[in-house]
């Protein structure tokens, strides 16, 4: 096994590791991702091949980073962007009394900025309008039948496929793996054109957005959803969630509310739409219990 590259990078804000990186990390069995005792483990795609990345805490304000595989170069000079130090919430101001509590709860909370579109965006295409549970169960069989066994010391850690792997997986293997035509055929439009969407994270914003939002089957909820991600976007609002605007409404009116509503209730947040949402989970703020809820379904039966 080859030595791992590693780096020590010094921060000088509060930082929660798993806290930060949390929004990466699709259900307890993700097989991209592994918390351990006091270090997380992250294997990714890059341009120059898989890489596996263990982050753990040296000293105070010092986090130590070892990277493995083709990729390791490129996910060792990510790691302050993946651990917040791009996230500038100037302008940032609460509003609410709830929003004030999350800040208080989560004052080791950025932004991560992972710096890659195409991971973020395959597990957002498996989430489109299904269950959490269904795109996870789905997440988990691609990763470990056609990702790469993830470089490093660790087993059964592995990346999500790549673009070239996604083209190769067979119309049966799709059933398979519970996804359905729709989601199949968006994770494919997006595989032929992942090289261009990458530009995303450089435009940033709304253009990175709208980049994204070229590919058909990929929406406004679909691009928030890789811009929280892959470049920390503070503003991204996850419009067309099934269950945000009734989060939203709730914490901050008292009741339920459509996307326009929700985007309404926000507008003081204007810039920093996504982060006040953050500190509403961090603040506990959860979906009502009484909510709708979609069915589990399960494509394999179909």
């Amino acid at each position: 096994m080859n030595e791992p590259l590693t780096r020590d990078w010094h921060h000088d804000y509060p930082l929660d590791l798993v806290r930060v990186l949390s929004p990466l990390r699709r259900g307890s069995g993700d097989p991209t991702t592994r918390v351990e005792p006091g270090e997380l483990w992250w294997a990714s795609t890059t341009a120059d091949g898989p890489a596996t990345l263990r982050l753990r805490r040296a000293s105070k304000g010092t986090i130590r980073a070892s990277a493995w595989g083709p990729g390791a170069e490129a996910v060792l000079e990510g790691v302050p962007d993946l651990l917040g130090a791009s996230d500038d919430d100037s302008g940032f101001s609460p509003a609410h009394d709830v929003v004030t509590r999350g800040v208080r709860a989560a004052s080791g909370m950025r932004l991560c900025s992972s710096g890659r579109v195409w991971d973020v965006l395959v597990a957002a295409i498996l989430e489109q309008k299904v269950t959490n549970r269904e795109a996870w169960r789905s997440w988990r069989e691609l990763c470990r039948r056609f990702g790469h066994p993830a470089p490093g010391p660790v087993e059964e850690l592995w990346t999500v496929p790549d673009p070239r792997q996604v083209r190769e997986i067979r119309d049966w293997e799709w059933h398979r793996a519970g996804i359905d035509g729709a989601r199949r055929r968006t994770l494919l439009a997006a595989a032929s054109s992942a090289r261009s969407l990458e530009k995303a994270v450089v435009l940033r914003g709304e253009p990175g957005r709208n980049l994204l939002q070229k590919i058909p089957g990929i929406g406004p909820w679909t691009a928030a959803e890789v811009a929280q991600r892959a470049w920390g976007d503070p503003d991204a609002v996850s419009v067309g969630d099934f269950h945000l605007p009734t989060i939203v409404g709730t914490a901050l009116v008292g009741r339920p509310l459509d996307d326009e509503g929700m985007l309404r209730v926000l507008s003081p947040y204007e810039g920093h739409r996504h982060r006040a949402v953050r500190y509403l989970a961090a603040a506990g703020v959860n979906r009502p219990r009484y909510a709708p809820r979609f069915p589990v379904r399960d494509y394999r039966a179909f």
